[in-house]
């Protein structure tokens, strides 16, 4: 999995897109299979280029949806304010798939220039799936401050505004602790939990 497209193809983040074309065909060229058919290197130069293929593509997706996003204050059809990203798009699997430390590794792998609402957003998420009710609120009030017309990250943040009312003085409003046992507490730990289902895409 591709983590940073630019780091592969060996280019600045600031790189044009004519300048991403030519480094894509360089590395292509050199890593073409045609030139490693009888190689015993022929599985390295293949992987390779899938990964060159990928990071390419990845690279113009990105900056395709930017662009969109630009044009729409909650971005392409297919997600709000940068859910459409294949990157953005991967943690949000991996949440469903409760992979939160690998979700958090991908977003933390990002450079700052990356980091947009939802960027916040899905780290909000994470952290409020792990119990971190204070982290939780601080990266999704963040969000909605970045992008406050969008619908997602207002409903998550009225939704945590709610499970913190329920649970003051409880586990949730302190930073890095897990919910307690109280019934103010496991309150606010189901609703946060279905609000990052239901803001997530799905059911747990």
């Amino acid at each position: 999995m591709v983590t940073n497209p630019y780091k592969i193809l060996d280019i600045p983040e600031t790189a044009s897109d004519e300048e991403v074309k030519t480094a894509y065909r360089k590395l292509a060229k050199k890593y073409h299979p045609d030139k490693y058919v009888d190689s015993p290197l022929k599985d390295v130069a293949d992987e390779k280029m899938k990964e060159i293929n990928e990071a390419y593509d990845m690279i113009m997706d990105m900056r395709k949806n930017k662009n969109s996003q630009n044009q729409s204050s909650y971005g392409s059809s297919t997600g709000y304010g940068g859910a459409s990203d294949p990157i953005f798009q991967r943690v949000r699997q991996l949440i469903m798939a409760n992979s939160l430390d690998e979700a958090d590794r991908m977003l933390d792998s990002m450079a700052d220039s990356q980091k947009i609402a939802e960027w916040y957003f899905l780290k909000g998420m994470i952290a409020s799936k792990k119990g971190w009710g204070e982290q939780a609120f601080q990266y999704i009030q963040r969000a909605v401050q970045m992008n406050p017309g969008n619908p997602e990250y207002t409903a998550a943040y009225q939704n945590i505004m709610r499970a913190r009312q329920y649970g003051a003085g409880g586990a949730y409003n302190q930073p890095n602790q897990q919910y307690g046992c109280s019934c103010c507490d496991m309150c606010a730990g189901m609703m946060c939990a279905d609000m990052c289902c239901n803001c997530c895409g799905g059911g747990c």
